[in-house]
């Protein structure tokens, strides 16, 4: 028998103790009067009157035992000392406690707050009850868990035990709803889109695939919600948003989840440049509320906020990183050449334009620490994008960069209806030669289009890259309470 089993043996002992004399281990009721983060707040005044409160929480830390018990707790707003004195607790309270708590069980307790010799605000306890009885043990404290791969799998243990972990998750609750706060301010609708699709449209991503028993038809979890909230602007609705979980089958990495929350944002009568302005007010002001300054540091390097954003050509970078003259006039096999000569893995199926995005992930992105809008995008890069007007062979689209990290994708929209079919039809070759990760022709949105929909600027921002920067963390997964794990065998 392992230690964890006879650990797990002695604590169901325990559990069988509070059984034999009639307690419920796990109540429906918990009494309590207050909370530990206001009994703190309150403590001078409540410790004063020797007014009785009622408190609960996990238990964190024991020590002493007999006649003087010390207890730590914690009921997720705050901490707080617990003292059992046999002068002061009665002897069926004092005796249980001793006989079946542990560290990781849920107590409620009434009695006095007080400070003790040492100055540590406490409640001594008069009476307590059982919450929830634990039957394995918590990591050590000190240690938690020690296996990344653990840590992933049990959260829950993870944001227990280090408070740096759990904190930063306050810390993404907060991205989140100061973004809504932003776009609602600025006169953004927020709505929901569906999630299970027919067809797995507005990106360039491999979809999963499920299938509906009663309606016998497959469906796809949505790769973005792109189209459809771009139906919305047809409808009526001038600016639109949505936040939510885009699913894409493909590789996990340190900035990949097959699963990873998006927002998105659509305004009419809007572009690229506008749009630009506004998410760098966006970012800058997420920035000062998160962080409280117009610095961060990513890993080892400082991130500056306070100037204006720099922007630059995509096929400047090239051209500067990778030595790429005339990228554009390069046919296949002189990119797959280069790819090869860089090391960058290239595929039997990709287009050119995916050897040469490839080429300037591992290049050109790295190396651009600074807030950077990345601008001039080659025509076939999006299916979606406006051309730009003097340029046809470009699209007039912007990404961010940040820390080497891309979090934001723009454009202004495509609103031509026979020109987005003609696109449409550009994927379907694309298909056809075998590549995985293109956007299929979606007759239902080209309807809507042909209806009249308005010029716009549309934006997809990623929350978790940008909750990767705001906590200086470099694996997506650090960002993300439940990643997608493979099982263990």
């Amino acid at each position: 028998m392992s230690s964890l089993d006879e650990i797990r043996n002695e604590r169901i002992k325990k559990l069988n103790i509070l059984k034999e004399q009639g307690i419920n281990p796990y109540p429906i009721k918990t009494k309590k009067s207050i909370s530990v983060e206001k009994a703190l707040k309150d403590f001078s005044r409540l410790s004063e009157e020797t007014k009785e409160v009622s408190l609960a929480g996990r238990v964190t830390a024991l020590r002493g035992q007999g006649s003087l018990v010390f207890f730590n707790f914690d009921d997720g707003t705050g901490k707080l000392q617990g003292m059992l004195k046999k002068e002061d607790t009665p002897d069926k309270y004092l005796e249980l406690f001793s006989d079946t708590v542990d560290v990781g069980d849920f107590v409620s307790m009434k009695g006095n707050l007080f400070l003790s010799k040492r100055g540590e605000k406490s409640i001594l306890v008069k009476e307590w009850a059982m919450l929830s009885k634990s039957l394995r043990s918590l990591p050590d404290k000190w240690h938690g868990l020690s296996d990344v791969e653990e840590r992933f799998r049990k959260r829950y243990l993870d944001t227990l035990m280090s408070e740096e972990v759990k904190e930063r998750f306050l810390k993404r609750s907060k991205v989140i709803s100061s973004v809504r706060e932003f776009l609602n301010k600025s006169g953004y609708v927020e709505v929901e889109t569906p999630i299970l699709q027919h067809l797995a449209g507005g990106a360039t991503a491999e979809p999963f695939k499920t299938h509906h028993n009663s309606l016998d038809i497959d469906l796809y979890l949505r790769i973005a919600p792109e189209l459809y909230l771009k139906k919305l602007l047809v409808g009526g609705f001038p600016k639109v948003y949505e936040i939510g979980r885009n699913f894409r089958n493909e590789g996990i990495d340190v900035t990949h989840n097959p699963e990873f929350t998006m927002l998105e944002f659509y305004e009419a009568y809007s572009d690229a440049k506008s749009q630009m302005s506004f998410v760098e007010k966006m970012i800058k002001t997420l920035v000062k509320k998160i962080s409280g300054a117009n610095k961060i540091h990513f890993e080892d390097k400082e991130i500056n906020f306070s100037g204006k954003f720099e922007k630059v050509s995509y096929l400047d970078l090239l051209k500067k990183y990778a030595l790429l003259d005339k990228p554009l006039k390069m046919n296949q096999n002189e990119l797959i050449a280069k790819a090869e000569e860089l090391g960058v893995e290239v595929k039997i199926t990709d287009a050119p334009d995916k050897i040469l995005d490839n080429i300037y992930k591992k290049m050109c992105r790295p190396n651009l620490i600074q807030p950077t809008f990345i601008i001039d995008y080659p025509l076939a890069f999006s299916p979606f994008a406006k051309r730009q007007e003097k340029k046809n062979e470009l699209i007039d689209r912007f990404q961010l960069v940040l820390g080497g990290l891309e979090v934001v994708n723009a454009f202004s929209e495509l609103n031509d209806p026979l020109e987005q079919r003609d696109r449409y039809l550009e994927q379907d070759k694309k298909r056809r030669g075998g590549e995985a990760e293109v956007s299929p022709k979606d007759e239902e949105y080209l309807e809507a289009m042909e209806y009249g929909m308005p010029p716009a600027g549309g934006v997809g921002i990623g929350i978790d890259r940008i909750v990767m920067i705001l906590t200086g963390v470099k694996n997506i997964k650090e960002v993300i309470l439940f990643p997608t794990m493979k099982p263990r065998e």
